[in-house]
């Protein structure tokens, strides 16, 4: 299932600082590797861009909504589960915040405190396969050598 985040209510939840000026960019970055190892859509919502810096931008897999000044997040995850009408029971929603979590329940979407996000976040990360900085690469030469070796066996 898809999933709707609070973004500034989960910053703090993942061990980052909501008075970092780069803040949301390393949260959408948390998200792209969750998205990716789960195959799942992510959209966020961060309440208080600046003037000029309000929109929804596509970073990598994620759908990141930057609300105007003087909007609230809150209420933008509300409107976008009223738009989804019955659509919206097929999505999930990460907030701690009450009034959210009342929303998306009114909505009959599915609901996540942060705080178990913040653990699906980790049993992601624990669970993708690790790579071996160590490992050697083989060349072209290694391969077509290793192919030639064993491509002839049972001829």
């Amino acid at each position: 299932m898809p999933y709707l985040v609070d973004g500034h209510n989960l910053i703090p939840k993942v061990g980052l600082r909501l008075d970092s000026p780069d803040d949301e960019l390393e949260l959408v970055a948390v998200l792209q590797d969750f998205a990716r190892l789960k195959r799942q859509q992510v959209e966020v919502y961060f309440d208080g861009a600046p003037i000029g810096q309000s929109g929804t931008r596509r970073l990598g897999t994620i759908r990141a909504h930057f609300v105007r000044l003087g909007q609230t997040a809150d209420n933008a995850i509300r409107a976008r589960l009223i738009r989804m009408e019955k659509d919206a029971r097929n999505w999930i929603v990460v907030s701690s915040d009450r009034e959210v979590q009342g929303a998306a329940r009114a909505s009959q979407a599915q609901v996540i405190s942060s705080e178990e996000f913040v653990k699906m976040l980790r049993e992601a990360r624990n669970s993708a396969p690790k790579s071996n900085a160590n490992e050697k690469k083989l060349s072209a030469a290694e391969v077509d050598e290793w192919l030639n070796i064993f491509g002839n066996k049972g001829k």
